[in-house]
């Protein structure tokens, strides 16, 4: 007896070898059918379509749960812009992989297994890193799905990480910084003796406006400490002597301490780029450290180690510099005892080299202009 089975979308699809192929697939999940029509193969599969459409339409599936997550109060408000843009690109290569997966599955014990196959092909194919940041995505949202009721578990809580790494000893040290200022452009020097003296993110500098600067001290309030919603604690940072010339030297072009040669606030992106080709000119991008196998690579970030050293020699507790720069005590004491006799002026002379630097380039300007304009004798 032949069964007339609805929903059923056919795709004729022409081969290399001119050959045409007939595909089925079952129009409401998108799911391709196997077998011929009528066949107890095709059947079979249409049916298992069926049931994943009924589960579906029953609790939803975990596109459904990711759409929910995203239009959330908690991920719109309680996290930053760019945690919400990385998130959603986790979230957009989870679908791919488990978009039409039933949200009843979540609640399986049995679905930690599926997902940490799936970490292992992203490990291998996208790097370790990677891997553990797409499935502690997905863990955020299962325990946001948890306090909603929407699951009773988060089989995910409490995954074993692929990736480590210790970066709290990673620091710039003399020979780092006198390679970068000696290539990179003006922006990225500044961005980098800010980074140096407060020992803040660089997004957060990114944000820093004139206001927070007093001639002394700077205050911020750090993006990163955001809990709840609620802005993280007042941080106050006591300024060099070498960071408050620079500052109190430079023309205010923004309302932002960093910004572009036009004097536009940086977009993540292009800062990013720019400082990439200063560590690239400056042949920094991997260093060899002491006591290390390999060579690693040297990031914005690592200047908040360096930064542990300046902040002491200002006269900061070791106590006030772990608040400042986020290290927590023990890896503050250990910086100072390691780094401390190699990085001493290295305020000094960062400015120094910064300063160097902006006068020889504001010759070679006056000179190429010498150089254009027409002397006595072409009048």
């Amino acid at each position: 007896m032949r069964v007339r089975l609805r929903g059923i979308n056919t795709v004729h699809k022409r081969l290399a070898d001119g050959t045409v192929k007939i595909f089925r697939y079952h129009r409401a999940t998108g799911q391709r059918l196997a077998g011929e029509p009528s066949s107890a193969e095709f059947i079979a599969s249409y049916g298992d379509a069926e049931k994943l459409l009924r589960d579906q339409r029953v609790g939803g599936s975990l596109n459904a749960l990711i759409r929910d997550y995203t239009l959330s109060i908690e991920f719109q408000q309680n996290l930053a812009r760019s945690t919400q843009s990385e998130y959603r690109r986790m979230l957009t290569a989870a679908e791919s992989q488990f978009g039409d997966m039933p949200i009843a599955a979540l609640d399986d014990p049995r679905v930690r297994k599926d997902f940490l196959d799936w970490r292992e092909k992203v490990a291998r194919s996208s790097g370790k890193r990677e891997a553990d940041h797409r499935l502690s995505t997905i863990s955020a949202m299962l325990t946001w799905a948890v306090d909603r009721g929407q699951i009773l578990a988060n089989h995910l809580r409490g995954f074993k990480r692929l990736y480590h790494a210790d970066r709290s000893e990673i620091i710039w040290l003399p020979e780092h910084i006198a390679a970068f200022m000696k290539v990179a452009s003006v922006e990225m020097q500044r961005a980098l003796i800010i980074g140096l003296h407060t020992g803040q993110r660089e997004g957060d500098l990114l944000r820093l406006p004139w206001s927070s600067y007093d001639g002394r001290w700077i205050k911020l309030r750090q993006g990163k400490a955001k809990r709840g919603g609620a802005a993280g604690p007042l941080v106050e940072i006591p300024c060099t002597a070498a960071l408050r010339r620079m500052l109190d030297d430079m023309e205010r072009k923004s309302s932002l301490i960093m910004t572009t040669k036009t004097g536009q606030s940086f977009k993540k992106r292009y800062f990013i780029r720019l400082w990439d080709e200063a560590m690239k000119a400056a042949r920094i991008q991997r260093v060899q450290f002491p006591g290390m196998d390999a060579p690693v690579e040297l990031h914005f970030h690592d200047l908040r180690g360096t930064s542990v050293t300046l902040l002491s020699e200002a006269g900061c507790t070791a106590q006030q510099v772990a608040a400042i720069t986020g290290h927590s005590l023990k890896t503050v004491h250990r910086i100072l005892e390691r780094y401390l006799a190699r990085t001493r002026g290295l305020a000094e002379e960062a400015i120094f080299n910064f300063e160097n630097s902006s006068r020889t380039k504001f010759a070679n300007q006056l000179q190429t202009r010498g150089s254009l304009e027409p002397n006595e004798n072409q009048k």
